[in-house]
């Protein structure tokens, strides 16, 4: 099956084979690599493309691997499922029960044994006995046995899924024991094992981590989490709590039905309502069947599924298809692992008496975008809770602690419609190199070395003999480093050591690079000749180019074994590798402005009449509740990250009561928020201002805070400000502001505004900014 891979992807798989290719050859005991990766991230695919890279890259290593899925459900066979599909049939996957029942001895080479944890780790109280039979002593082999004779011939590589699930429970500590694997990989969103800085010291542990603002980015998951939206405009005396929630999300269903459709995406959005265990539930299930019956939503005409234990429906087979009949779910918690449904995007959560706690993994059900990618409406960005809970607790969320917005703040009843020109900009650029980069290195290359460009017959040994009579060399000899030999320091010399012990006349030998160094060493190349480009996503992208210019002139092949390793023999040969290193920044650098034309012609810029919302989410854990009277929005809710001006300043606007009737805080890269546009570098960017205030003599105030450095690079924003100022006037607004600074380092002086068409700041003479006092 071919993937195409989001570039955190890609740099995980490569963090992972280069995290286990250093602790397999350790010879220590337990060592452990862990894998953090938000739900959502495609934590499968990665480990899977990592399992069929390895086996590739080192076909010297002998092992397999035993893949465990922990937790509820029937994930161990989703697992396997996932994984057929994508190796397309190498590596070979079977599933533990299917295959180790006496038939089977020991786990082949490259094998992948998927086994459920809950399944094999059961024992009888009585007697202390396994209670699955593959696990038991009999007269045919159990897969104990099976283990130990599979570690005779090669090593074990144990992968968790779901590792925080159980991790640190007796039964598992005594699997562990048991399969003995000579590396363990932990994958999860929220790991329990955290390797100590000493462990990795001593290179029994790797840390392999996504950073889920790159997940978000790459629009695999949804940007927030939202809880009760709207509920206030349901309440009816004549209405249960149950039955106001359930009706938000169907309204809210419906909403993002339409939102698909407006977005060109032929997506039927689907609702998850979570019932209680017991008897609570059963009767919840009939409430909430007949309501949805009164709307025309029945398991009989497919519209909505059930997923018990004791029963379920047939229309579950195709539930992830994006158009499936399916509008609603009911479930207990058979869903709350692994469980992979891009289109769900409502989860209803009804009253437990036993559970007031959001569980991560159950709300990262919804977490999942189902094209891989954000939409202009930022409905479709969104997830949504709607839940009857008298009390909510959230469970901090440590990869993404403000992804669940449950503090509601209203906007003041006083407010009067702003109708502002607003500016957004969908974001296309993150800095880096991408696959349109393929034919600048294509060109530098060939031009360098007078090799004709895409002819219809490609001469390889040709191009080799134009290569070589540039003084290079086409001959693939491995790649060594010189090692010091014999080297004697005197013990009276110790404490006298500095600088470089090297010398000149010193012996040493040449030892060829392992290749795990080898593709460190290509890669720094790399980054070293990005010119700028940001190296995380932009180092794939630029050796996937050199490989394919090496496959398409020289007919080294990277796809098949050892050859990327030749490829990069060649790139980093001493005869080479200034001509290459030198080839590679011209390539970049010419790229530059290809770049900056292609995400000029990517920018969809969108103009509209904006206006604070009625409402505002946030979150306990990134959010702090202040007393501020004058906030638009009450009760007021700001990030406790903020900056010291921004704190600052809002202090100081909450006192001027006489001059003020309302402030908002502005916040970014969303339409929610108010922006302008500006121009930096040639290119349009987005300038989302700190503060809008409604001052009581019938101005607006838009406002920037910044101190010291950040005050001297805001030429660009502020100059657009007064611009956007100046041409909003003549169409009728009344509006003032600038950038914000205070005279004071401490902010213990006063505030003082530049509305200048052209900026400039020197701390030193402040005599053009005019005092904040002043203006309002």
């Amino acid at each position: 099956m071919t993937l195409s891979y989001k570039e955190y992807q890609n740099t995980a798989i490569e963090q992972l084979i280069k995290s286990i290719s250093d602790l397999l050859p350790n010879s220590a005991k337990n060592k452990v690599c862990v894998f953090q990766s938000p739900t959502g991230s495609g934590k499968t695919i990665m480990v899977a493309k990592f399992i069929e890279t390895l086996t590739k890259e080192l076909p010297e290593e002998d092992f397999c691997f035993l893949w465990v899925s922990i937790g509820k459900g029937e994930l161990h066979k989703q697992s396997k499922k996932s994984l057929d599909k994508i190796f397309d049939g190498f590596p070979k996957v079977n599933l533990l029960e299917q295959e180790f029942f006496g038939s089977r001895t020991f786990i082949e080479q490259n094998e992948v044994v998927v086994v459920n944890w809950e399944k094999i780790r059961s024992k009888e109280r009585a007697t202390g006995e396994w209670k699955n039979k593959v696990m038991r002593d009999g007269e045919t082999v159990n897969f104990i046995d099976a283990l130990e004779k599979t570690k005779e011939k090669r090593k074990i590589i144990l992968i968790i899924d779901e590792s925080h699930y159980a991790s640190d429970a007796q039964r598992t500590t005594e699997l562990r024991d048991i399969i003995n694997a000579d590396v363990t990989l932990e994958m999860s969103a929220t790991p329990k094992i955290q390797p100590s800085a000493q462990d990795m010291a001593k290179g029994i542990a790797r840390f392999v981590y996504v950073d889920p603002k790159d997940v978000i980015e790459a629009g695999m998951i949804k940007k927030e989490l939202i809880i009760n939206e709207n509920l206030g405009e349901l309440v009816d005396d004549e209405k249960t709590s149950q039955d106001i929630i359930i009706e938000a999300a169907y309204n809210k269903r419906l909403e993002l039905k339409e939102a698909y459709k407006d977005a060109g995406a032929n997506i039927n959005p689907l609702c998850l309502i979570q019932l209680p265990n017991a008897e609570a539930g059963e009767a919840k299930r009939e409430v909430i069947e007949q309501f949805l019956a009164d709307k025309g939503i029945t398991e009989k005409n497919g519209k909505l599924a059930i997923w018990l234990s004791e029963d379920k429906s047939d229309s579950l087979y195709e539930i992830s298809d994006f158009n499936s009949n399916v509008e609603f779910l009911l479930f207990k918690q058979a869903i709350d692992t692994g469980w992979d449904c891009p289109r769900a995007h409502i989860l209803i959560k009804l009253r437990d008496i036993q559970s007031y706690t959001f569980e991560v993994q159950t709300v990262g059900r919804i977490l999942r975008m189902p094209q891989q990618k954000h939409y202009e409406d930022e409905n479709l960005n969104t997830g949504y809770i709607f839940t009857n809970l008298q009390s909510i607790t959230v469970e901090k969320e440590e990869f993404n602690p403000n992804i669940i917005k449950h503090l509601k703040a209203l906007r003041k009843k006083e407010y009067k419609n702003l109708k502002l020109e607003s500016y957004f900009k969908s974001r296309v650029d993150f800095g880096d190199i991408t696959y349109s980069f393929g034919k600048i290195l294509e060109k530098v290359f060939c031009d360098e070395f007078e090799i004709t460009i895409n002819p219809t017959l490609i001469n390889a040994a040709e191009n080799a003999e134009k290569i070589k009579a540039k003084g290079l060399t086409t001959e693939i000899t491995a790649y060594k480093e010189s090692l010091i030999t014999d080297k004697n320091i005197s013990g009276e010399d110790y404490d006298e050591m500095l600088g470089v012990l090297n010398d000149s006349d010193d012996r040493t030998a040449e030892a060829r690079l392992a290749d795990n160094d080898l593709q460190d060493t290509f890669s720094q190349l790399v980054k070293e000749n990005l010119n700028g480009f940001a190296p995380k996503r932009s180092v794939p992208t630029v050796r996937g180019a050199i490989y394919q210019w090496f496959k398409k002139y020289l007919g080294i092949n990277y796809h098949l074994e050892n050859g990327v390793i030749h490829i990069q023999y060649l790139f980093l040969h001493n005869k080479n590798l200034a001509t290459f290193s030198q080839l590679l920044n011209k390539a970049t650098g010419e790229y530059r402005p290809i770049k900056k034309e292609e995400v000029k012609n990517k920018i969809e810029e969108t103009w509209y009449e904006w206006d604070i919302k009625l409402d505002e989410f946030y979150n306990q854990h990134t959010d702090e509740k202040l007393d501020y009277k004058l906030s638009i929005y009450q009760p007021c809710y700001l990030n406790s990250t903020r900056s010291t001006p921004e704190k600052e300043f809002e202090k100081h606007i909450e006192s001027k009561t006489d001059k003020i009737e309302w402030w908002f805080k502005n916040g970014e890269s969303k339409k929610d928020f108010f922006g302008i546009k500006y121009v930096e570098n040639g290119m349009p960017q987005t300038f989302y201002p700190d503060y809008i205030i409604n001052l009581k003599s019938g101005k607006i105030f838009i406002g920037d805070t910044k101190a010291g450095g950040t005050a001297k690079e805001a030429g660009s924003r502020a100059e657009a400000l007064q611009k956007y100022i100046k041409e909003q006037n003549k169409k009728g607004k009344n509006l003032i502001g600038g950038i914000i600074i205070n005279e004071k380092t401490d902010c213990s002086g006063h505030w003082r505004v530049n509305q200048s068409d052209s900026y400039n700041y020197d701390k030193n003479d402040l005599t053009e900014w005019e005092y904040f006092e002043n203006m309002i």
